[in-house]
C-alpha cells in the first residue's frame, strides 16, 4: 500500500496547457516529472501569427524548465515507448525508465486528414513552430517570385477549415497582403488571393449564427473569398478539387480542418475511442485507474454526448482537476466526476475585428478585439515573450507593417 507520508510519484506526458497546469498544481504534494519530446511549450493559439509574419517564432515558445523553475517539478526530454502496468514504469525513447504511482497522459493532438487524398503530400499543417515558419517562408518566397514575374498571373493561398484557427489565419493573411505586401509591391499584392474553405454551412459553427455571419462579412471586407458548403475531395500541388466538381486554384494550401488525439497515445496500448483515450467521468483511463488522460487526447464527453473541444480552457481545467483527484487518491478519498465550465469562445478576424460569445453575452468589433488581445497575452508564458509580443503587436498596429517577413528555412 502507498505510504501516505511519502510523496506519490507522478509522471506527466506532455507539457502543453494541461500538462504544465497539472504539474504546478501537484508540485506541493507529489514528486512530479514532466516528459515532453521538446524542451519548450508552444503557445498554439498564436501560432498562426508566426505563419503570417505577425510575431517572431520565439515569442510563442517558452522553455519548459523555465516554466517549472520555481517548483520542485522535474523535466525529462523524450517520448514514451511503452508502459509496464504491473511495475508501473514508463520507458522513453532514450532508454530512460521512469517509475510512477500515477501517470497523466496530456499528449495533445495532431492533424487529421479524414482520408482525403493529397492532404499529407500537398497541404501545410499548423501544429508546430517549424510548420508555422515553413508556411511563412513559402508565402514570402512565392511573393518574391511573383514580384519577379510580371506576366499578370495570380497567386492563391487557401485555408481549409472554417473554425477559429482557419478564420484567424485567413484574416491575418488578408491583412498581410493588404498592408505590408501592398506597401512592398502594390502591383504584386493585388495578384494574391485568399480563400477560406469550409465544408459546413457556415464558418465558426461553435458561435451563434448571428456572430458567424458577422465574422464572414468581416472576412469578405478583407477580400477573403469564403466558400461554405464546400467539401474537399482532393488536394493537388496547385489546386483543390471539391466534392461538387469545382476546381479552386491554390498555390499554397493550409490545412486547418481538423485534429485528432496525438497518435503517440496508441503506442501506450491504452483504450482508444475515435482517436482519443477512453476515460471515465473521473478522467481515469478505463481499466487503468492509476492513469489519467487530459486535454485534447482525452475522450471525455460533455452533457451533449459529444467530446469536449480541443481547446486550452478544457486542458487547463482538466489539469487542475486531475491534481485534485490525485490528492484525493493519496488521502484515500472518493473521486468525483469532472465537470467542464464553458467560459465562452472568441476569435479575431483582423484589426478591430473580433467576436466574443459567453453564454448569452455577445461582443463584436473593437471591444471584442481588445478582449482577445488581453486574454491571449495573459496566458502567454514568460515575461520575455509577453514583452516581445506587445512590442510586435504595437509595431504592427502603429506602422501597418510586419517586421517578421523573413525567409529563414533551409531551402
Amino acid at each position: 500500500m502507498q505510504n501516505t507520508r511519502q510523496k506519490p510519484r507522478v509522471v506527466i506526458l506532455g507539457a502543453g496547457f494541461g500538462g504544465l497546469t497539472a504539474a504546478k498544481k501537484m508540485a506541493d504534494f507529489a514528486s512530479v516529472t514532466v516528459v515532453d519530446r521538446h524542451n519548450f511549450q508552444t503557445f498554439l493559439p498564436l501560432l498562426y501569427q508566426v505563419s503570417t509574419a505577425g510575431l517572431a517564432a520565439d515569442h510563442v515558445a517558452h522553455p519548459i524548465r523555465g516554466a517549472l523553475r520555481k517548483t520542485d517539478v522535474q523535466f525529462q526530454m523524450g517520448s514514451p515507448v511503452s508502459i509496464d502496468h504491473e511495475k508501473k514504469s514508463l520507458t522513453l525513447d532514450n532508454k530512460q525508465v521512469l517509475d510512477f504511482d500515477y501517470l497523466v497522459v496530456a499528449l495533445g493532438s495532431a492533424n487529421t486528414d479524414f482520408g482525403i487524398p493529397g492532404v499529407v503530400e500537398h497541404a501545410l499543417g499548423m501544429k508546430s513552430v517549424h510548420e508555422a515558419t515553413t508556411i511563412r517562408a513559402k508565402v514570402m518566397r512565392s511573393f518574391e517570385e511573383l514580384c519577379s514575374n510580371q506576366d499578370g498571373s495570380v497567386f492563391s493561398i487557401s485555408v481549409i477549415g472554417g473554425g477559429p484557427t482557419g478564420v484567424e489565419m485567413a484574416g491575418a493573411f488578408a491583412e498581410l497582403v493588404r498592408g505590408p505586401l501592398k506597401n512592398d509591391q502594390e502591383r504584386t499584392a493585388k495578384r494574391i488571393h485568399i480563400n477560406l474553405i469550409e465544408a459546413g454551412p457556415r464558418v465558426l459553427p461553435m458561435f451563434s449564427e448571428k456572430l458567424s455571419q458577422h465574422a464572414k462579412k468581416d472576412l469578405e471586407k478583407l477580400d477573403v473569398k469564403v466558400y461554405t458548403n464546400t467539401a474537399v475531395k482532393e488536394i493537388k500541388a496547385d489546386s483543390i478539387q471539391t466534392q461538387d466538381g469545382k476546381t479552386i486554384e491554390s498555390a499554397i494550401t493550409i490545412w486547418a480542418a481538423g485534429v485528432r488525439g496525438e497518435p503517440a497515445a496508441s503506442i501506450l496500448s491504452l483504450p482508444i475511442v475515435n482517436t482519443r483515450i477512453d476515460v471515465e467521468k473521473t478522467l481515469q483511463v478505463k481499466k487503468y485507474p492509476h492513469i489519467f488522460a487530459i486535454g485534447d487526447v482525452a475522450g471525455f464527453t460533455g452533457k451533449d454526448g459529444r467530446f469536449l473541444p480541443m481547446v486550452a480552457p478544457v486542458a487547463m481545467q482538466q489539469g487542475r482537476w486531475v491534481a485534485k483527484q490525485v490528492k484525493r487518491l493519496v488521502n484515500k478519498q472518493e473521486l468525483k466526476p469532472f465537470k467542464y465550465l464553458d467560459k465562452g469562445s472568441m476569435a479575431t478576424i483582423g484589426r478591430h475585428k473580433a467576436i466574443v460569445e459567453v453564454k448569452g453575452f455577445r461582443l463584436v468589433g473593437i471591444p471584442a478585439w481588445f478582449a482577445w488581445l488581453f486574454l491571449h497575452l495573459f496566458y502567454l508564458l514568460g515575461g520575455r515573450n509577453k514583452i516581445g509580443t506587445i512590442a510586435d503587436w504595437t509595431w504592427n498596429y502603429v506602422t501597418f507593417d510586419r517586421g517578421n517577413r523573413h525567409i529563414m528555412d533551409s531551402v
